[in-house]
């Protein structure tokens, strides 16, 4: 059986260009047939190949940690519209450090920050935005970061997880058994998190600065709400095309 029918039968529906990525980085038969079975078995493709492309860029990426979606080029997109010269940049619930690795390439002389609680996202973070001299800490939120970064941001990127608890087991077996529970769980509503990192957004946005959320459809007005309840000025945007949605929120 070659390789497209082994995917297309294990229920890959872009079984030719998977065959066509495992077998350019393969080495030998026996490792395209090793990549192979861990797909058939339902391990996320990304973490087979050891990266995943965003923005065109090839992110890297290790087991157990969030795979950078598409969809979140729309933050990418409205964070370089709104970023200005020589930008403070956090990207926060950083995962893989995409968002940020993307921004900077887009505005180069941004000073770029990352933080998660992952260690294993953590380590491929300080890979991703190694290119623009990115800093990464670990630990939960903002604790872990630097008190001089305080009031200093310009543009607070946020990918946290926005899934509701009870709709976890309706994901993707890819996402649900392979990704981190804390990156895709995101509480009751799906808000949680959102709330925690609206409550401190003002001690470190700088005056004039923008607080960026992905999140669900269904989750953006809790989101809109817990940035205005943090007396932030928020706006939805969508992108039918992306199937994305995030909250901007202007300090004012």
């Amino acid at each position: 059986m070659t390789v497209v029918a082994r995917l297309r039968a294990a229920g890959c529906v872009f079984a030719e260009d998977e065959a066509r990525l495992l077998s350019a980085e393969a080495r030998t038969p026996a490792e395209l047939d090793t990549m192979i079975r861990r797909r058939v078995d339902g391990e996320p493709l990304e973490v087979i190949l050891g990266w995943a492309e965003f923005h065109g860029l090839r992110i890297t990426v290790e087991p157990g940690v969030f795979v950078p979606r598409q969809r979140s080029e729309l933050l990418v997109r409205h964070a370089v519209a709104l970023a200005g010269p020589g930008a403070v940049v956090l990207d926060l619930c950083c995962g893989t450090g995409a968002l940020g690795a993307a921004i900077a390439t887009e505005l180069p002389g941004i000073q770029l920050y990352a933080a998660d609680i992952e260690p294993a996202a953590v380590r491929c973070a300080r890979i991703n935005v190694a290119n623009a001299g990115g800093e990464v800490f670990e630990g939960d939120l903002y604790a872990p970061l630097p008190a001089s970064l305080r009031g200093r941001v310009d543009l607070l990127v946020v990918n946290a997880p926005y899934v509701p608890t009870d709709a976890i087991a309706m994901m993707p077996p890819e996402a649900r058994d392979h990704e981190p529970r804390v990156a895709l769980d995101g509480g009751h509503d799906g808000v949680d998190v959102h709330r925690r990192v609206a409550a401190e957004a003002l001690q470190w946005l700088a005056p004039g600065g923008h607080l960026l959320i992905e999140t669900g459809e269904t989750q953006s007005a809790n989101t809109a709400e817990a940035m205005a309840h943090n007396d932030l000025k928020p706006e939805v945007s969508t992108d039918d095309d992306l199937y994305a949605t995030i909250v901007v929120g202007a300090r004012h």
